[in-house]
């Protein structure tokens, strides 16, 4: 009892004097504002802030203080994704509006995964860099679960909008009631109604889905301005509230029109036209941010046509169960769904083209803004289909290099630029006296590499320091689940990442050892990966015991498919042996 009393002495006076003085030693700071970088600096950190910057010859340390070594690191502001959703997973099921499969996965079921995995989220956003979150439509549920994060030092700090205020709404959001991501906006009344409804819950904006109705109207023009006095008078009514007003406006006319109306952030980029110098300067004159969200439609499609384009760190880091669904249109052509599956699968093969083309737009009027000066906000609209939560961000950001953007005009988009969309600067965002000390510590300069964002020695997030590779703890289903994922993608570095270097695969029940190492297992994998068409691992059931997981799978070989065991035993957080039961 005496040493249990002890070590919870020590433990709190440890965070405490973690929390009263921190100093960050010889350290090269980026600027991200005025595009430089300052080396031999050190940074005082007292509870939480940034309370002196100063050359390293300059500075006194204070006796017993916490001392972090920056000789040869680069220090730079935790990055910003202004542009997220929480009610969505980023998995297949994601959005029953877009891609009904509620057949097979309830959406009572998707949203109940929104809740239970919102801290796993959370921490792998943390792991990244990324200390602040912009969600641009959640739901009222959702704005008073973020409360639980608030003081906790392992999530990043959340800004969060309610249900979109919008012009159109599937039926498939009907009698949700706080968990509803979209409210409907029919006439003048409804606008008050419904913001009324959100600041009981303390959203810090609000945002409009400016969807127009096509269909009634002759021109895209008439259909936009059909809908504009709903839109004018919900960015009238947050502005009384001291509401900033986010929309949701992909044409050229509505975009402008938002703009024109008094609206303070364009959450994705015009992609129904190369934008011109006047559109800029329209941004630039009402000071107006924009997030280009590039990425995201191109996701749905290789999603849809069972090939998403996921990188290497994705798949090691994103979470690998929502990744695992990507592949699910697959498992459902032997199915009831066989004929659903087949329409989606040849949709999305048609669609990918016509996204990319879309993308090639959107990269062109990334550079005609960001030419022109307007304020660009990185963001990956992460939580729709194939955009998975915090693994996103950094295939963004090379994405948006793509259209000619600097690394540091990109690293100021992805840091102070997303303070500024809620008029946050003044707190984070910067390397600067005064402001939270929400920190990446990174080993090699990412202004010569964006990939570089990656390489993170410490994160600091509200008062505390974190190893990055301590953040997300892998389970063994997780293990299990990332080489699946390398399996069916055909990659095999992803697949071959969660075993130990010396693993070892066996037959069962008779125990005889087939091959050790990885090395054996690449020259093996590698080649079923080249040569055989039609492979796909469906998971049909999965049994998790302590450090064993036990895999019921059906796999296909082009026109073969065979019924298989597999066994993983994890050590050390790593595959170290396999059992394969084959029929």
């Amino acid at each position: 009892m005496q040493k249990t009393h002890v070590l919870a002495i020590f433990l709190l006076l440890s965070v405490i004097s973690l929390n009263a003085q921190t100093y960050i030693k010889n350290v090269s700071i980026l600027d991200v504002e005025n595009h430089k970088i300052k080396k031999g600096q050190t940074v005082e950190i007292v509870d939480g802030k940034i309370t002196k910057i100063k050359s390293n010859k300059k500075i006194k340390i204070t006796e017993n203080a916490e001392v972090i070594n920056g000789d040869g690191k680069f220090l730079m502001p935790g990055l910003t994704d202004a542009h997220i959703h929480f009610f969505q997973n980023g998995g297949l099921y994601s959005r029953p509006d877009i891609l009904d499969l509620r057949g097979d996965q309830s959406y009572d079921d998707e949203i109940d995964l929104t809740f239970s995995t919102m801290e796993d989220k959370l921490h792998r956003y943390l792991s990244y860099g990324i200390t602040n979150l912009i969600d641009v439509g959640a739901t009222n549920n959702l704005l008073k679960k973020r409360k639980e994060y608030v003081n906790d030092p392992k999530t990043p700090s959340i800004y969060m909008t309610g249900p979109l205020l919008t012009t159109y709404k599937s039926k498939v959001y009907n009698d949700l009631k706080d968990d509803t991501p979209f409210s409907l906006i029919k006439k003048e009344e409804d606008v008050v109604k419904y913001i009324e409804d959100q600041m009981q819950y303390n959203p810090d904006f609000i945002k409009i889905w400016y969807i127009l109705d096509k269909k009634k109207y002759d021109t895209t023009e008439e259909a936009a301005r059909a809908a504009l006095p709903l839109v004018k008078k919900i960015i009238e009514e947050s502005h009384k509230r001291n509401l900033k007003v986010a929309v949701h406006a992909t044409q050229r006319i509505a975009a402008q029109l938002a703009v024109e109306n008094g609206c303070d952030f364009l959450v994705h980029s015009v992609k129904d036209e190369v934008l011109t110098k006047d559109f800029a300067k329209l941004l630039k004159k009402n000071n107006v941010i924009l997030c280009p969200t590039l990425l995201v439609s191109v996701n749905y499609a290789t999603s849809y046509a069972q090939s998403p384009e996921l990188e290497l760190h994705e798949l090691r880091r994103g979470n690998p169960h929502q990744i695992g669904t990507l592949m699910d249109l697959k498992k459902f052509l032997k199915t009831k769904d066989s004929a659903y599956s087949k329409h989606v699968i040849n949709y999305g093969k048609r669609k990918v083209p016509e996204r990319k083309e879309d993308l090639n737009i959107l990269l062109k009027n990334l550079k005609v803004l960001a030419d022109n000066d307007v304020l660009i906000a990185t963001g990956t609209d992460a939580g729709n289909i194939g955009t998975i939560h915090a693994s996103s961000y950094l295939t963004e950001m090379e994405t948006m290099k793509k259209s000619g953007m600097s690394n540091w005009q990109i690293l100021e988009a992805s840091t102070i630029n997303g303070a500024k969309v809620l008029s946050k600067e003044n707190e984070f965002g910067a390397v600067k006296v005064g402001l939270k000390a929400n920190l990446i510590l990174l080993d090699e300069n990412p202004v010569e590499d964006l990939k570089n964002v990656l390489k993170i020695h410490r994160v600091f997030n509200k008062g505390e320091v974190f190893d990055p590779n301590k953040i997300v703890v892998d389970t063994p289903a997780d293990l299990a689940q990332r080489q699946l994922n390398g399996y069916n993608l055909r990659n095999i570095e992803a697949f071959l990442e969660p075993y130990a270097e010396d693993v070892e695969v066996y037959d069962f029940p008779s125990g005889k050892l087939k091959y050790k190492g990885k090395d054996i297992m690449r020259e093996r994998y590698q080649s079923m990966f080249e040569r055989v068409p039609n492979l796909y691992c469906n998971l049909e059931e999965r049994i998790v015991m302590r450090n064993t997981v036990i895999d019921k799978e059906r796999v296909t070989f082009g026109d073969r498919e065979v019924e298989a065991i597999a066994i993983y035993k994890i050590e050390n957080g790593k595959i170290k042996q396999v059992y394969f039961v084959r029929d």
